[in-house]
């Protein structure tokens, strides 16, 4: 990057990622123009538990940037007023079976020797913070993970994006991205399907599971094993919830208004695409993952299903994240990875960096495109 001059830097994707490196670009001075296929947070980050930890990731580096990721969202909840998308209520988990028990021992003990808060309750400890769920379902032991919690994407979206805008970013909304003009080493511009040509000093790739369709257009190859995960919302009842709850069978938390959103890896195998590309899921397995949450809070058998929703993990070859520059054309940047709503304040904020010529090797370098 050039130095004493204002970049310009398109922003492809305006979910957890995009609004979160636009954010930190217009603050940093950048021109920012931010483009989205389609509505901000209407992608992944409107379909996603959001659930913010670093509970059991490995690598060690990996590990120390989820934690970094979350003390950032703290110290952003901390300065900005409204702050009302985060909730850092702990993580309650539990198993009922002795292989099961033994997995989250083994994982208790893992975060435990990186420093990581964990420690064991009783089920009366349990209770005091989760005085609805029924007794008889916990064990006389279950893990409680203090500083983990949940944000609410889209809100936290709208915060970013409302910020950037007023640093000057310019959002466009319902356009694709159909090219990435490279020249000399470089990328040059981003074509629009409105027509649009975007010059362009830097470009960022925050598309999500779109994120190779964007990579390929700049010439690159970006190996990505996307999944499908189902949530399931409820509408409001009148439960006290305020943990994120991991038990065997079901795994839910809060959503705000008195909803609660409920979701099991298990459910994700009862999606269906028709031909002409509908995406359902099974009702027999929506009721199946509500009766396990019936079970465990007895109080919400009044509660319905208000929605069903699909979203698409974006998830690189190798299952870690992808960020920062490109070291064949580098003004070329990627923020894609799974569990974006822990790590993209943080991860944004770093990749925003380089693509204004900062050098954030020693964080970045495990994360980098060319070890795929």
């Amino acid at each position: 990057m050039l130095e004493n001059r204002v970049e310009t830097v398109v922003v492809v994707g305006a979910g957890v990622y995009g609004a979160a490196v636009s954010d930190s670009l217009a603050r940093r001075g950048a021109r920012v123009v931010v483009v989205d296929a389609g509505a901000p947070a209407s992608g992944t980050s409107g379909a996603t538990f959001s659930w913010t930890n670093s509970c059991g990731k490995k690598p060690r580096a990996y590990h120390d940037l989820n934690v970094a990721s979350m003390e950032a969202h703290r110290r952003l909840a901390a300065v900005r007023p409204r702050a009302d998308w985060y909730h850092e209520g702990g993580n309650l988990e539990w198993a009922d079976d002795d292989a099961g028990s033994a997995k989250l021992r083994e994982k208790v003990d893992g975060v435990l020797d990186y420093g990581y808060q964990a420690h064991w309750l009783t089920r009366a400890e349990a209770l005091d913070l989760e005085p609805d769920i029924d007794p008889a379902q916990l064990p006389d032991e279950i893990a409680f993970f203090p500083r983990e919690g949940w944000i609410e994407p889209a809100r936290l979206v709208g915060h970013l994006l409302a910020s950037a805008v007023s640093s000057g970013a310019e959002l466009v909304r319902n356009v694709a991205v159909t090219d990435v003009e490279v020249a000399a080493g470089k990328v040059r511009a981003v074509r629009l399907a409105s027509g649009r040509r975007l010059p362009a000093d830097a470009v960022v790739n925050c598309a999500g599971p779109q994120a190779g369709r964007i990579a390929e257009l700049a010439g690159l190859e970006l190996p990505m094993r996307n999944t499908r995960g189902v949530l399931i919302y409820t509408s409001p009842v009148a439960v006290s919830v305020s943990c994120v709850v991991h038990a065997p069978r079901v795994h839910l938390r809060p959503d705000g208004a008195g909803r609660l959103l409920l979701h099991t890896a298990e459910i994700d195998d009862a999606v269906r695409v028709s031909a002409n590309g509908e995406i359902s899921v099974e009702p027999s397995a929506v009721e199946e993952v509500m009766e396990a949450g019936r079970a465990i809070y007895p109080a919400i058998r009044s509660a319905t299903v208000e929605s069903v929703r699909v979203g698409e993990r974006p998830i690189p070859g190798d299952g870690l994240p992808v960020l920062g520059r490109v070291a064949e054309l580098p003004n070329f940047h990627f923020a894609v990875s799974h569990s974006g709503a822990t790590l993209c304040v943080h991860a944004g904020d770093l990749v925003a960096g380089e693509a204004l010529g900062e050098d954030h090797t020693d964080t970045l370098a495990p994360f980098r495109f060319e070890r795929l």
